[in-house]
C-alpha cells in the first residue's frame, strides 16, 4: 500500500463519534482509569526539577476531588469559571472538574492585564475566577473597579480576599453531570480584526473532534507520552495538553516554566521519556539555532507543529539534524485539526497538508464554489454534515458568527490554494489578524492601547516579516501636535502598550509617520501599510 492509499483508507475508514449525551470525564476518564489505571496520565515537572507522576486512577480521584471542592464553593452547572493559571498541575485536574460538573470552563493566559481581565470578567459574568500570585494583583485591579462579587481562587498562596484552592482527596465527587452534546462547555477568547476579543464556545462533545488530532497526527496511543510546549491559556492547549492524548490513551508530559528555553526543551527531551512532541514554529525556530549536534533522543519517534506555518527551512535542518519529519497540522480555535500530515501520507515541506479525516475542507470562491487546483481562494469547511468539534458560535455576538458562513460552508478566515495533488499551501490571512509566535492577535487592541498614550494622534498595526517569531506587531504612529518622534518614545509606547493590555500584544517595531492611508469614508488601509511591510518578502517565512 502507497502512502496515498495508507491516507485515502483512513479517511474512508473513518468516522465522528456523535453521542445525544457526553462528559469527557465519565466517558473518558473514568473508563481509562478503569482500563489502564497505573498507566501515565500526566507526567508534570518544573524548571527547579521537581517532578510528579499521576496515573489515569489517580487523575480521576484528582479530578473527582476538584469537583468537589468547587461544587463546596457553589459551582453549579451552566457556571462560567475563569482559569488563568499557566502550567502548574492544578490546571487539570481543574478543567477536569468543571467538566464534571457541567460548568463552563474559559482558560486564559498568565499575560492577562488589568483591561483583560475586566473585559473578560464583564463579558462573561463569571461566577468564579482561578488564578495564581503573579496574576492576582491585575485581577484585583479590575474587580475593585467592577466591583464584582464572583468567587476568587488563588492556588499558590494567600492573600486577602481570595480562597486557597485545597480540595480534600478525601472528599471526591463520582458523580457526573448528565450533559448534552450540545451544551456548553468550553469558552476561550480569539482575537478579531475589529472591536473587542471574541468568545468562541465549545460544546461538551468537542473533545471527541480531537480522536483525529490524537490517532492521526499525534499519531498517539497507549505508552506514548505527548508534549505540547504551548501556553495553556489557548485553544492549542485543549488539542495536545488535554483531549488528544488521554482519547488515544496517552499520557501527557508538562513542564511549567515561565518561559520556553530551547536548551531546557532539549535537555528536557533527552532525560524523560517524551515519545512526541508538539510545538509551536517559533519554538522550533528557536531549537533550530542550538547546537544539535550529539543529541540523542532516545523516546522520541514523532515531532508536530501548529499555530502558523513553518518555514521549509526549518523542517529540513531539524530532520537533518535529529532525523525526525516535523508533521505541520492546521486548526483554529473555532475547530478542532482541519488539515495536516497525517500517518500513511507523504510530507510536502511548507504545506499545510491534506484535510484530516472527518474533514471536508477545499479552497472556494466569493460564490462558495469549489477552486481548481493553483488558484487561491478562501480556506473552507463544508457543513453538511459539520465535523465533530466545531465551534457553537461567538456568544452574544450573531453577527460576527453569521459573517463565519458562506452557504453551507465555515469560512477560517484563510486564503490558500491547492496544488494537484491536493495539498494545501498557505496564502496569508483573508483578514488582518496578526498570527506572532502563535499568538493571535487583533490589531485594533493594539491601536486601542496606543491611542491612551497622551502623545498619540492615531495609529495603525499589522504583522511585520521575523525570522523568529513568523510575524511581529508593527505600529505605525501619527503623534499630537507638538510631540517629536523619538526612540525614547517608542520605548514608552511599547511599555505602554505592556501596562495596558497583555504583554505579548505590544508593537515591537513603532514607525512615527505624519499620515496614514485611509478610504475616502476616512477607516484606515491597512492592508496597503502591510503590503508594503511585505514588499519582495515571501509570506511567513
Amino acid at each position: 500500500m502507497t502512502d496515498a492509499d495508507a491516507y485515502l483508507a483512513a479517511r474512508r475508514g473513518f468516522a465522528w463519534r456523535r453521542p445525544e449525551r457526553f462528559n469527557f470525564v465519565s466517558d473518558v476518564i473514568e473508563r481509562r482509569a478503569a482500563e489502564n489505571p497505573d498507566g501515565v496520565a500526566l507526567h508534570w515537572t518544573s524548571a527547579a526539577g521537581e517532578e510528579s507522576i499521576v496515573s489515569f486512577a489517580g487523575l480521576r480521584d484528582r479530578a473527582n476531588a476538584a469537583a468537589a471542592y468547587l461544587a463546596s464553593l457553589g459551582i453549579k452547572r451552566g457556571d462560567i469559571v475563569l482559569l488563568v493559571l499557566s502550567r502548574e498541575q492544578a490546571w487539570w485536574e481543574i478543567v477536569l472538574g468543571c467538566l464534571q460538573l457541567g460548568a463552563i470552563v474559559s482558560p486564559g493566559t498568565t499575560q492577562l492585564m488589568k483591561k483583560d481581565f475586566a473585559f473578560r470578567i464583564s463579558a462573561t459574568d463569571a461566577a468564579m475566577l482561578i488564578t495564581n500570585a503573579a496574576c492576582a494583583p491585575r485581577a484585583d485591579e479590575a474587580i475593585v473597579d467592577l466591583h464584582w462579587t464572583g468567587k476568587r481562587v488563588i492556588v499558590d498562596a494567600v492573600r486577602d480576599g481570595w480562597t486557597p484552592y485545597a480540595p480534600d482527596p478525601s472528599r471526591r465527587l463520582r458523580d457526573c453531570a448528565d450533559t448534552s452534546s450540545d451544551d456548553e462547555a468550553l469558552l476561550y477568547f480569539t482575537s478579531g480584526t475589529t472591536g473587542n476579543p471574541k468568545m468562541t464556545v465549545h460544546s461538551c462533545a468537542y473533545p471527541l473532534g480531537h480522536e483525529t488530532t490524537g490517532k492521526f497526527w499525534l499519531r498517539a496511543g497507549p505508552g506514548d507520552l505527548v508534549w505540547n510546549v504551548s501556553d495553556t491559556g489557548w485553544a492549542k492547549g485543549a488539542w495536545s495538553s488535554l483531549f488528544a492524548p488521554w482519547l488515544a490513551g496517552a499520557g501527557i508530559f508538562a513542564l511549567h516554566a515561565d518561559a520556553v528555553d530551547p536548551a531546557r526543551v532539549l535537555g528536557a527531551l533527552e532525560n524523560y521519556p517524551v515519545t512526541i512532541l508538539c510545538a509551536p514554529p517559533t519554538a522550533y525556530r528557536m531549537l533550530v539555532k542550538q547546537p544539535l549536534d550529539g543529541r540523542a533522543f532516545a523516546r522520541l519517534r514523532h515531532c508536530v507543529s501548529a499555530g502558523e506555518p513553518l518555514n521549509p527551512e526549518v523542517i529540513e535542518v531539524w530532520r537533518k539534524q535529529t532525523g525526525f519529519q516535523i508533521c505541520e497540522g492546521y486548526g483554529q480555535t473555532e475547530t478542532v485539526i482541519l488539515c495536516g500530515v497525517f500517518d500513511g501520507m507523504t510530507a510536502k515541506p511548507g504545506s499545510m497538508g491534506l484535510p484530516a479525516p472527518g474533514v471536508d475542507l477545499d479552497v472556494i470562491d466569493d460564490d462558495g464554489e469549489r477552486l481548481k487546483p493553483d488558484v487561491e481562494g478562501d480556506v473552507a469547511v463544508y457543513l453538511d454534515p459539520p465535523p465533530q468539534g466545531l465551534f457553537l458560535g461567538y456568544r452574544d455576538d450573531a453577527e460576527r458568527t453569521k459573517a463565519t458562513r458562506r452557504g453551507k460552508w465555515y469560512l477560517t478566515g484563510d486564503r490558500a490554494f491547492r496544488d494537484k495533488d491536493g495539498y494545501f499551501w498557505f496564502v496569508g490571512r483573508g483578514d488582518d489578524v496578526i498570527i506572532s509566535a502563535g499568538y493571535r492577535i487583533g490589531p485594533f487592541e493594539v491601536e486601542s492601547a496606543l491611542i491612551e498614550h497622551p502623545s498619540v494622534a492615531e495609529s495603525a498595526v499589522v504583522a511585520s516579516p521575523d525570522e523568529t517569531r513568523g510575524e511581529v506587531v508593527k505600529a505605525f504612529v501619527v503623534l499630537v501636535k507638538g510631540a517629536a518622534p523619538s526612540d525614547a518614545l517608542a520605548r514608552e509606547l511599547q511599555e505602554h502598550v505592556k501596562r495596558v493590555t497583555a504583554p505579548y500584544k505590544y508593537p515591537r517595531l513603532i514607525e512615527f509617520v505624519d499620515s496614514l492611508p485611509k478610504t475616502i469614508s476616512g477607516k484606515i488601509i491597512r492592508k496597503e501599510l502591510r503590503e508594503r511591510e511585505w514588499k519582495g518578502k515571501p509570506a511567513h517565512g
